[in-house]
C-alpha cells in the first residue's frame, strides 16, 4: 500500500524548469518556485550564463549555446524516462533559449510555456522575432538603459543593462516595490539575441516544432506589448493561448497567484 502511495505521488509530481529573461536571473522565480514546490512539484530555476550567480564572463559568451549552456547541461543530465520530462517555462528573451532547448532535447520536454516571451518560429532565423521588436523601439523609450558591443570587430556582439528608470516604468510598473528594489540590486549585463549571437539557422520542425507550446499573454506588458505578443502567436500558433490581463512584464511578481494557477493547469493537461 505504501509503495502504491509513493508511486501515485511520483506520478502526480511534475518537473518544472524555469528560464529567466534578459538581465535577470533565477532569482526572479522565487515566488513561483515556492508555490510549485509547496504543491509537491520539482522545480529548477536556471541561471543562464553571466546571469544571477553564474560566474561566466560576458566576453566568453560568443553564441546562443554559450548563453544557454547551464540550461542545456541541466537537460542533458536528465534521463529519457517519461518521469524525467519537464515543463519549460520561459520569460521574455528566455523564450529563445527555450526554443534552443526544445530543438536540442525535444523528447525531454512535455510542454514549453512562453510567458510574455519571444517565441521563434521554424521558418525564420532565431533572432527574427526579437530583432523585429527591438529595432522598432524608439531610443528615448529605453530611458537609462545602457547598450554596448563586445567581441570581434568583424562580428560584433551586443549587450544591454536595464537602468533603474526603465525597470520601474516599463517592466515593473504593476509589481510590488520590494521586487523592483530587488531587481535594481541584482540585474546584470547580458548579451542581446542578435543574429551575430544566435546564428542564421532556423530551429527545426522535427525538434522545436514538435514540442507542445503554450503562450501566456500578459495584458499590461509595456516591454513586449500585447499586440506584439499576439503577433508572435499568429506567426507561429501554439497549442493553447492563456492570458493574465492585469500583469506587467514581470507576472511572477505582479500576478504570482494567477501565474501559479495557470502553470498547474498546464501541468495537469500536458505533462
Amino acid at each position: 500500500m505504501l509503495h502504491f502511495k509513493k508511486a501515485m505521488e511520483k506520478k502526480s509530481q511534475k518537473r518544472f524548469v524555469l528560464i529567466h529573461g534578459l538581465c535577470h536571473g533565477a532569482w526572479t522565480w522565487y515566488k513561483t518556485k515556492t508555490q510549485l514546490e509547496a504543491a509537491g512539484h520539482s522545480v529548477t530555476a536556471v541561471d543562464l550564463a553571466s546571469s544571477g550567480i553564474n560566474i561566466t564572463r560576458l566576453e566568453d559568451i560568443q553564441t546562443l549555446k554559450d548563453y544557454c549552456k547551464p540550461l542545456l547541461e541541466f537537460l542533458s543530465s536528465l534521463g529519457s524516462d517519461e518521469d524525467e520530462k519537464v515543463i519549460l517555462v520561459s520569460h521574455s528573451m528566455g523564450g529563445i533559449c527555450a526554443a534552443l532547448a526544445a530543438d536540442t532535447f525535444p523528447r525531454k520536454i512535455s510542454a514549453s510555456v512562453f510567458l510574455t516571451a519571444f517565441m521563434p518560429d521554424t521558418r525564420n532565423e532565431p533572432a527574427y522575432v526579437y530583432e523585429k521588436l527591438i529595432r522598432s523601439v524608439p531610443q528615448e523609450d529605453w530611458l537609462d538603459t545602457v547598450f554596448g558591443t563586445y567581441g570581434k570587430p568583424d562580428r560584433p556582439l551586443e549587450y544591454v543593462l536595464f537602468g533603474p528608470k526603465f525597470l520601474a516604468k516599463s517592466l515593473y510598473q504593476l509589481s510590488p516595490v520590494e521586487d523592483l528594489v530587488l531587481a535594481k540590486m541584482l540585474v546584470r549585463v547580458n548579451p542581446l539575441a542578435t543574429k551575430n549571437l544566435v546564428g542564421t539557422r532556423s530551429f527545426s520542425k522535427e525538434g522545436y516544432g514538435s514540442v507542445t507550446r503554450v503562450y501566456i499573454v500578459c495584458g499590461e506588458d509595456l516591454a513586449i506589448s500585447e499586440e506584439y505578443q499576439r503577433w508572435m502567436i499568429e506567426n507561429f500558433p501554439p497549442k493553447e493561448v492563456m492570458e493574465i490581463k492585469d500583469a506587467d512584464h514581470m507576472p511572477m511578481f505582479s500576478k504570482p497567484q494567477e501565474l501559479y494557477a495557470l502553470l498547474l493547469k498546464i501541468a495537469e493537461k500536458y505533462a
